[in-house]
């Protein structure tokens, strides 16, 4: 087997760094975040805890890490963020009726539960 070229390794990082930004520029990552329309009422230290463990996906106060600005880690990341705020949103726990946020919450402790949320 021939050995690569270190010049033939920088060019293909050259070429994906290159391409990775193009690609950025042509289909944008929306990193918005909506205006806070009615928050979830819960103790202090539970709202801690969903702060660190859920806001980030389940709200509209996403802080934004900085891989979530490279292509195309952004979009699997805004992809996470937008299904997470479709299936729940604590940032418009208000426009939830009282079954819709009974349910939400049984829902909340199963994933938990399970193991399934939070995400690492």
């Amino acid at each position: 087997m021939k050995k690569i070229k270190s010049q033939t390794i920088w060019r293909i990082i050259i070429f994906a760094v290159v391409l990775f930004g193009l690609l950025s520029l042509i289909f944008p990552v929306d990193r918005t975040n909506p205006p806070v329309t009615g928050e979830i009422k819960a103790p202090e230290k539970v709202m801690a805890i969903l702060r660190r463990a859920c806001f980030d996906c389940h709200s509209n106060e996403t802080a934004w890490p900085w891989y979530s600005y490279v292509t195309p880690t952004s979009w699997l990341i805004a992809k996470d963020v937008r299904e997470g705020r479709e299936e729940l949103n604590f940032s418009e726990w208000s426009d939830y009726n009282i079954k819709q946020q009974n349910h939400k919450r049984k829902k909340c402790g199963k994933e938990v539960e399970k193991g399934e949320m939070p995400l690492w």
